[in-house]
């Protein structure tokens, strides 16, 4: 009888080691996805906004390598690997907390910093940050700042737009063109990274406490 108890939770950890490694290619997948809407963006996005999804890659590929040696230690019935497995894994789940914990504090912190960086980037102006703003602008379909009006200050167009403010790419863009973006730049940056951080937020700390259980 107590034999077959044994068999049963040796099963019972396998599978569960099995889940473990699906979450840990779900991580990667889900850490990779936020990097690489958000990361397009990095010209305008300060570090620590881009390290959650990096470290959550990490972790992913950290549980998934765990994981497998879980489920060898369950079928094997090695009792040192599993107490290696459970002492990687608590400190993975400290990891993914943390990550979700950052997502949620960055997501609310780094709003005027970003726009900081918009504004200094359009005063400045180096052939990086007109490829970055021609990028953003095209792909958000966004035109300045908080909106057209804001090229008016900085002396790169006088009287004109980017074409990249422009829905056909138009050169010149003028700014009475009833085909110029509307919207501004940074609200939907803004909306962009604050869906990345929710990402981040439900992965990291959901199956943290899957571990955890």
């Amino acid at each position: 009888m107590e034999s077959c108890g044994m068999s049963l939770i040796k099963y019972i950890l396998f599978v569960f080691n099995l889940i473990f490694a699906i979450s840990g290619i779900g991580i990667i997948v889900a850490g990779a996805l936020v990097l690489g809407d958000v990361g397009e963006f990095s010209h305008f996005v300060e570090g620590r906004i881009m390290a959650p999804p990096i470290v959550l890659i990490i972790a992913g590929c950290i549980v998934f390598i765990i994981a497998f040696l879980g489920c060898y230690g369950a079928i094997k019935e090695h009792y040192n690997m599993l107490i290696a497995f459970a002492a990687a894994l608590l400190i993975i789940f400290v990891i993914e907390l943390a990550v979700g914990i950052a997502a949620a504090v960055f997501k609310n912190d780094f709003s005027m910093a970003m726009k900081d960086t918009l504004k200094e980037s359009m005063k400045n102006y180096t052939d990086e940050d007109k490829f970055a703003w021609d990028n953003v602008q095209n792909k958000l379909m966004c035109c300045g700042v908080d909106g057209p009006n804001d090229w008016s200050s900085t002396n790169a167009y006088i009287g004109t737009l980017p074409p990249s403010c422009c829905m056909k790419m138009q050169n010149p863009c003028a700014i009475g063109s009833p085909d110029v973006n509307k919207d501004g730049c940074f609200e939907k940056l803004k909306m962009r990274v604050q869906k990345g951080a929710t990402i981040l937020i439900g992965v990291g700390i959901g199956i943290a406490f899957v571990e955890l259980v």
